[in-house]
Protein backbone atom coordinates (compact mmCIF):
# COMPACT_ATOMS: atom_id res chain seq x y z
CA UNK A 1 0.00 0.00 0.00
CA UNK A 2 3.01 2.60 0.38
CA UNK A 3 3.25 5.36 -2.41
CA UNK A 4 6.39 4.51 -5.02
CA UNK A 5 9.03 7.79 -4.89
CA UNK A 6 11.42 8.05 -7.48
CA UNK A 7 14.10 10.99 -9.05
CA UNK A 8 15.05 10.90 -12.70
CA UNK A 9 17.40 7.17 -11.46
CA UNK A 10 15.53 5.44 -9.24
CA UNK A 11 12.39 4.17 -7.47
CA UNK A 12 11.75 2.88 -4.53
CA UNK A 13 8.94 0.41 -3.60
CA UNK A 14 8.11 -1.29 -0.26
CA UNK A 15 7.16 -5.27 -0.06
CA UNK A 16 6.96 -8.16 2.68
CA UNK A 17 8.85 -11.26 3.03
CA UNK A 18 9.43 -14.10 5.24
CA UNK A 19 5.69 -15.10 5.81
CA UNK A 20 4.47 -11.62 5.97
CA UNK A 21 7.30 -10.89 9.00
CA UNK A 22 9.71 -8.48 7.42
CA UNK A 23 9.55 -5.29 5.74
CA UNK A 24 11.11 -5.03 2.75
CA UNK A 25 12.32 -1.70 0.37
CA UNK A 26 13.90 -1.96 -3.03
CA UNK A 27 15.47 0.56 -4.67
CA UNK A 28 14.93 0.01 -8.38
CA UNK A 29 16.56 1.56 -11.65
CA UNK A 30 14.13 3.95 -13.18
CA UNK A 31 15.14 3.23 -16.33
CA UNK A 32 15.38 -0.34 -16.62
CA UNK A 33 13.89 -1.41 -13.42
CA UNK A 34 16.47 -3.71 -12.73
CA UNK A 35 17.70 -4.10 -8.40
CA UNK A 36 19.95 -1.37 -7.06
CA UNK A 37 19.78 -2.77 -2.98
CA UNK A 38 17.30 -3.85 -1.09
CA UNK A 39 16.58 -3.11 2.75
CA UNK A 40 15.33 -5.80 4.89
CA UNK A 41 14.40 -5.62 8.91
CA UNK A 42 12.19 -7.90 11.08
CA UNK A 43 8.96 -6.60 11.29
CA UNK A 44 6.22 -9.50 12.50
CA UNK A 45 2.78 -8.26 13.79
CA UNK A 46 -0.91 -8.42 12.17
CA UNK A 47 -2.85 -5.54 11.08
CA UNK A 48 -6.08 -4.62 9.23
CA UNK A 49 -5.24 -4.93 5.35
CA UNK A 50 -2.49 -6.58 5.86
CA UNK A 51 1.34 -5.63 7.12
CA UNK A 52 3.07 -4.10 3.99
CA UNK A 53 3.97 -0.15 4.64
CA UNK A 54 2.06 2.97 3.98
CA UNK A 55 3.90 5.88 3.66
CA UNK A 56 5.52 7.03 0.97
CA UNK A 57 9.28 7.09 1.38
CA UNK A 58 10.86 10.41 1.65
CA UNK A 59 14.42 11.19 -0.36
CA UNK A 60 16.35 14.22 0.58
CA UNK A 61 20.20 14.82 -0.64
CA UNK A 62 21.73 11.76 -0.50
CA UNK A 63 19.16 10.18 2.35
CA UNK A 64 16.21 8.21 1.86
CA UNK A 65 13.51 8.03 5.39
CA UNK A 66 11.83 5.18 5.40
CA UNK A 67 8.31 4.03 7.42
CA UNK A 68 7.33 1.01 8.09
CA UNK A 69 3.78 0.17 9.14
CA UNK A 70 4.81 -1.43 12.98
CA UNK A 71 6.16 2.02 13.45
CA UNK A 72 10.16 1.40 11.72
CA UNK A 73 11.54 4.71 11.17
CA UNK A 74 14.74 3.56 8.91
CA UNK A 75 16.92 6.38 7.33
CA UNK A 76 19.37 4.66 4.21
CA UNK A 77 22.33 5.77 2.19
CA UNK A 78 20.06 6.70 -1.61
CA UNK A 79 23.22 5.07 -3.11
CA UNK A 80 24.02 1.95 -1.41
CA UNK A 81 20.99 1.21 0.81
CA UNK A 82 23.38 1.35 3.56
CA UNK A 83 21.28 2.04 6.92
CA UNK A 84 22.24 5.11 9.08
CA UNK A 85 19.92 4.39 11.49
CA UNK A 86 16.43 2.97 12.93
CA UNK A 87 13.69 3.79 15.69
CA UNK A 88 11.06 1.98 16.48
CA UNK A 89 8.36 4.65 16.88
CA UNK A 90 6.05 2.24 19.00
CA UNK A 91 9.15 1.66 21.73
CA UNK A 92 10.96 4.77 21.54
CA UNK A 93 7.92 7.33 22.09
CA UNK A 94 5.71 5.17 24.36
CA UNK A 95 2.58 4.55 21.54
CA UNK A 96 0.24 2.48 23.64
CA UNK A 97 -2.48 2.79 21.36
CA UNK A 98 -3.62 0.19 19.10
CA UNK A 99 -4.12 0.91 15.81
CA UNK A 100 -5.50 -1.50 13.41
CA UNK A 101 -4.19 0.00 10.58
CA UNK A 102 -0.59 0.74 11.72
CA UNK A 103 1.31 3.80 11.54
CA UNK A 104 0.54 5.81 8.30
CA UNK A 105 1.82 9.23 8.38
CA UNK A 106 4.58 9.52 5.58
CA UNK A 107 7.74 11.33 7.08
CA UNK A 108 7.91 15.17 6.35
CA UNK A 109 11.31 17.38 6.28
CA UNK A 110 10.04 21.01 7.62
CA UNK A 111 13.33 23.61 8.34
CA UNK A 112 15.78 21.01 8.68
CA UNK A 113 13.66 18.86 10.90
CA UNK A 114 11.75 15.13 10.36
CA UNK A 115 8.59 15.09 11.13
CA UNK A 116 6.84 12.01 12.21
CA UNK A 117 3.94 11.65 14.28
CA UNK A 118 3.76 8.52 16.30
CA UNK A 119 0.94 9.22 18.47
CA UNK A 120 2.27 8.82 22.11
CA UNK A 121 0.91 10.35 25.10
CA UNK A 122 4.12 12.52 25.66
CA UNK A 123 4.97 12.68 21.84
CA UNK A 124 2.34 12.99 19.92
CA UNK A 125 4.30 14.83 17.37
CA UNK A 126 8.71 14.71 16.86
CA UNK A 127 11.12 16.55 15.31
CA UNK A 128 14.09 13.92 14.69
CA UNK A 129 17.98 14.86 13.51
CA UNK A 130 17.78 13.55 9.87
CA UNK A 131 21.12 12.97 9.96
CA UNK A 132 21.29 10.86 13.51
CA UNK A 133 17.63 9.92 14.29
CA UNK A 134 18.21 11.88 17.84
CA UNK A 135 14.90 13.65 19.23
CA UNK A 136 14.78 17.37 18.89
CA UNK A 137 11.73 17.82 20.52
CA UNK A 138 8.51 15.96 21.31
CA UNK A 139 4.97 17.12 21.75
CA UNK A 140 2.09 15.66 24.25
CA UNK A 141 -1.21 14.84 22.49
CA UNK A 142 -3.72 12.26 20.97
CA UNK A 143 -3.17 9.34 19.35
CA UNK A 144 -2.32 9.48 15.42
CA UNK A 145 -4.90 9.55 13.09
CA UNK A 146 -3.98 7.42 9.40
CA UNK A 147 -3.29 10.82 7.36
CA UNK A 148 -0.06 12.50 6.91
CA UNK A 149 0.88 16.06 8.71
CA UNK A 150 1.92 18.59 5.62
CA UNK A 151 3.75 22.20 6.16
CA UNK A 152 3.24 25.52 5.09
CA UNK A 153 2.91 29.51 5.96
CA UNK A 154 -1.02 30.25 6.98
CA UNK A 155 -1.65 33.40 8.78
CA UNK A 156 2.20 34.43 8.14
CA UNK A 157 3.50 31.69 10.33
CA UNK A 158 5.37 28.15 8.88
CA UNK A 159 3.40 25.67 10.65
CA UNK A 160 3.04 21.44 10.75
CA UNK A 161 -1.02 20.51 10.11
CA UNK A 162 -2.92 17.75 9.97
CA UNK A 163 -5.10 15.63 12.00
CA UNK A 164 -4.36 13.26 15.46
CA UNK A 165 -7.30 10.91 15.81
CA UNK A 166 -9.71 13.27 16.96
CA UNK A 167 -8.66 16.48 16.08
CA UNK A 168 -7.02 18.88 13.37
CA UNK A 169 -4.10 20.67 14.40
CA UNK A 170 -1.17 22.71 13.64
CA UNK A 171 1.77 22.68 15.71
CA UNK A 172 5.26 24.69 15.52
CA UNK A 173 8.22 23.23 13.74
CA UNK A 174 11.00 25.13 16.02
CA UNK A 175 9.70 23.81 19.40
CA UNK A 176 6.84 21.26 18.63
CA UNK A 177 4.30 23.63 20.46
CA UNK A 178 0.22 23.04 19.55
CA UNK A 179 -0.41 26.13 17.93
CA UNK A 180 -4.16 25.65 17.67
CA UNK A 181 -6.74 22.78 17.38
CA UNK A 182 -10.27 22.03 15.61
CA UNK A 183 -12.33 19.24 17.14
CA UNK A 184 -13.75 16.69 14.33
CA UNK A 185 -17.14 16.26 13.41
CA UNK A 186 -17.55 12.96 14.54
CA UNK A 187 -14.63 11.09 16.64
CA UNK A 188 -15.31 8.28 14.59
CA UNK A 189 -13.16 9.56 11.36
CA UNK A 190 -9.94 7.92 10.54
CA UNK A 191 -8.96 11.11 9.09
CA UNK A 192 -6.54 10.11 6.09
CA UNK A 193 -6.72 12.47 3.19
CA UNK A 194 -4.14 14.96 3.31
CA UNK A 195 -4.98 18.64 3.78
CA UNK A 196 -3.94 21.10 1.15
CA UNK A 197 -2.96 24.85 1.60
CA UNK A 198 -4.18 27.49 -1.37
CA UNK A 199 -3.98 30.83 -1.81
CA UNK A 200 -3.65 31.05 2.51
CA UNK A 201 -6.29 28.94 2.95
CA UNK A 202 -6.84 25.13 4.53
CA UNK A 203 -8.65 22.90 2.62
CA UNK A 204 -9.36 20.16 4.41
CA UNK A 205 -11.87 17.41 3.13
CA UNK A 206 -13.02 14.06 5.66
CA UNK A 207 -15.68 11.62 6.07
CA UNK A 208 -18.18 13.89 7.74
CA UNK A 209 -17.92 17.04 7.52
CA UNK A 210 -17.34 17.10 3.72
CA UNK A 211 -14.87 19.51 1.58
CA UNK A 212 -14.33 22.60 4.21
CA UNK A 213 -11.78 25.84 3.20
CA UNK A 214 -10.58 27.58 6.22
CA UNK A 215 -8.76 31.05 6.86
CA UNK A 216 -6.50 32.18 9.38
CA UNK A 217 -5.46 34.93 11.69
CA UNK A 218 -2.33 37.33 11.06
CA UNK A 219 -0.39 35.39 14.42
CA UNK A 220 -1.45 31.88 12.30
CA UNK A 221 -4.59 30.68 14.26
CA UNK A 222 -7.36 28.97 12.46
CA UNK A 223 -10.66 30.36 12.30
CA UNK A 224 -13.31 27.89 13.95
CA UNK A 225 -15.57 28.87 11.47
CA UNK A 226 -15.23 27.71 7.79
CA UNK A 227 -15.44 29.97 5.02
CA UNK A 228 -16.70 27.41 3.14
CA UNK A 229 -18.41 24.05 2.88
CA UNK A 230 -19.42 21.07 0.66
CA UNK A 231 -21.03 18.59 2.62
CA UNK A 232 -21.34 15.85 -0.06
CA UNK A 233 -17.79 15.40 -1.00
CA UNK A 234 -16.80 13.39 1.93
CA UNK A 235 -13.84 10.95 1.30
CA UNK A 236 -12.68 8.32 3.21
CA UNK A 237 -9.41 7.70 1.62
CA UNK A 238 -8.82 9.53 -1.31
CA UNK A 239 -7.16 12.86 -0.98
CA UNK A 240 -8.18 15.93 -2.97
CA UNK A 241 -5.86 17.95 -5.46
CA UNK A 242 -5.82 21.89 -6.69
CA UNK A 243 -5.91 22.76 -10.46
CA UNK A 244 -6.51 26.58 -10.68
CA UNK A 245 -9.42 27.40 -8.98
CA UNK A 246 -10.87 24.17 -8.88
CA UNK A 247 -11.15 21.38 -6.10
CA UNK A 248 -11.18 17.67 -7.48
CA UNK A 249 -12.32 15.35 -5.01
CA UNK A 250 -13.46 11.67 -5.42
CA UNK A 251 -15.85 9.59 -3.04
CA UNK A 252 -17.97 7.59 -4.49
CA UNK A 253 -18.02 10.38 -7.10
CA UNK A 254 -15.92 12.75 -8.51
CA UNK A 255 -16.26 16.57 -7.89
CA UNK A 256 -15.11 19.33 -9.52
CA UNK A 257 -15.74 22.40 -7.11
CA UNK A 258 -15.09 26.14 -7.31
CA UNK A 259 -12.58 27.43 -4.82
CA UNK A 260 -13.18 31.51 -6.04
CA UNK A 261 -17.02 30.51 -5.39
CA UNK A 262 -17.69 29.26 -2.23
CA UNK A 263 -17.08 25.40 -2.83
CA UNK A 264 -19.57 25.68 -5.31
CA UNK A 265 -20.34 22.57 -7.54
CA UNK A 266 -18.95 23.05 -11.52
CA UNK A 267 -19.78 19.07 -11.79
CA UNK A 268 -20.21 15.45 -10.33
CA UNK A 269 -19.74 12.52 -12.47
CA UNK A 270 -20.05 9.08 -11.79
CA UNK A 271 -17.75 5.87 -12.78
CA UNK A 272 -17.70 2.59 -11.73
CA UNK A 273 -14.35 3.24 -10.93
CA UNK A 274 -15.10 5.67 -8.29
CA UNK A 275 -16.88 3.90 -5.80
CA UNK A 276 -13.30 2.04 -4.57
CA UNK A 277 -10.45 4.13 -3.90
CA UNK A 278 -8.33 6.39 -6.59
CA UNK A 279 -5.63 8.32 -6.45
CA UNK A 280 -4.93 11.91 -7.93
CA UNK A 281 -2.08 13.78 -9.47
CA UNK A 282 -2.83 17.56 -10.74
CA UNK A 283 -1.05 19.41 -13.41
CA UNK A 284 -1.84 22.49 -14.75
CA UNK A 285 -4.77 22.01 -16.66
CA UNK A 286 -5.19 18.23 -16.12
CA UNK A 287 -5.82 15.69 -13.28
CA UNK A 288 -4.54 12.09 -13.69
CA UNK A 289 -6.57 9.51 -12.33
CA UNK A 290 -5.54 5.93 -11.04
CA UNK A 291 -7.80 3.85 -10.27
CA UNK A 292 -8.23 0.13 -8.35
CA UNK A 293 -8.01 -1.76 -11.26
CA UNK A 294 -5.02 -0.16 -12.62
CA UNK A 295 -6.48 2.03 -15.49
CA UNK A 296 -4.96 5.44 -15.74
CA UNK A 297 -7.76 7.81 -16.77
CA UNK A 298 -6.76 11.45 -17.56
CA UNK A 299 -9.61 14.19 -17.98
CA UNK A 300 -9.82 17.91 -18.57
CA UNK A 301 -9.35 20.06 -15.42
CA UNK A 302 -10.51 23.48 -17.42
CA UNK A 303 -13.83 21.80 -19.27
CA UNK A 304 -16.92 22.58 -17.48
CA UNK A 305 -18.32 19.37 -17.34
CA UNK A 306 -16.52 15.79 -17.15
CA UNK A 307 -14.46 15.16 -20.02
CA UNK A 308 -12.22 12.00 -20.31
CA UNK A 309 -8.70 12.89 -23.10
CA UNK A 310 -8.01 8.90 -22.45
CA UNK A 311 -8.19 6.51 -20.21
CA UNK A 312 -6.13 2.94 -20.53
CA UNK A 313 -5.74 0.15 -18.81
CA UNK A 314 -2.21 -1.00 -17.90
CA UNK A 315 -2.11 -4.13 -15.23
CA UNK A 316 -4.18 -7.03 -16.18
CA UNK A 317 -6.39 -8.32 -13.87
CA UNK A 318 -5.36 -6.06 -10.78
CA UNK A 319 -8.33 -5.39 -8.71
CA UNK A 320 -6.82 -3.56 -5.28
CA UNK A 321 -4.15 -0.86 -6.56
CA UNK A 322 -4.30 1.08 -3.41
CA UNK A 323 -0.74 2.44 -3.36
CA UNK A 324 0.16 5.94 -4.69
CA UNK A 325 1.68 6.07 -8.12
CA UNK A 326 5.01 8.58 -8.51
CA UNK A 327 5.30 10.94 -11.24
CA UNK A 328 9.08 12.04 -12.66
CA UNK A 329 8.75 14.06 -16.11
CA UNK A 330 6.84 11.33 -18.54
CA UNK A 331 7.31 8.49 -16.82
CA UNK A 332 4.68 7.09 -14.50
CA UNK A 333 5.22 4.39 -11.93
CA UNK A 334 2.57 2.47 -10.58
CA UNK A 335 2.70 -0.44 -8.23
CA UNK A 336 0.23 -3.30 -8.32
CA UNK A 337 -0.48 -6.30 -5.87
CA UNK A 338 2.24 -8.29 -7.37
CA UNK A 339 4.62 -5.97 -9.95
CA UNK A 340 5.62 -1.74 -10.54
CA UNK A 341 5.37 -0.78 -13.62
CA UNK A 342 7.22 2.38 -15.89
CA UNK A 343 4.14 3.68 -17.73
CA UNK A 344 5.27 6.47 -20.98
CA UNK A 345 2.90 9.47 -20.66
CA UNK A 346 4.73 11.06 -23.89
CA UNK A 347 1.91 12.29 -25.97
CA UNK A 348 4.50 10.03 -28.99
CA UNK A 349 4.49 6.97 -26.88
CA UNK A 350 3.72 3.95 -28.45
Amino acid sequence: MAGVAATQDVVLVADRELDDTVDVWKCLDAATGKPRWTVRYLAPGSLDYGNSARTTPLIEGDRVFLVGAHGHVTCVHLETGKQLWQRNMRTAFGVTEPMAWGFCGSPLLVDGKLILNPGGPAASVVALEPATGKTIWQTPGRPASYGSLIAGKLGGKLQIMGHDKTTLGGWDPATGKRLWTLDSVSADDFNVPTPLIDNGRLIVTTESDGACIYGFTDDGLIIPQPLARFADHKPDTQSAVVVGSRLFGVSHDLYCLDLAKSLQLVYEAQEEAFVDHVSLIASPDKVLISTGSAELMLIDARADEFKIISRQPVLEGESGLLSHPALVGKRLFLRGSREIVCVDLAEDAQ
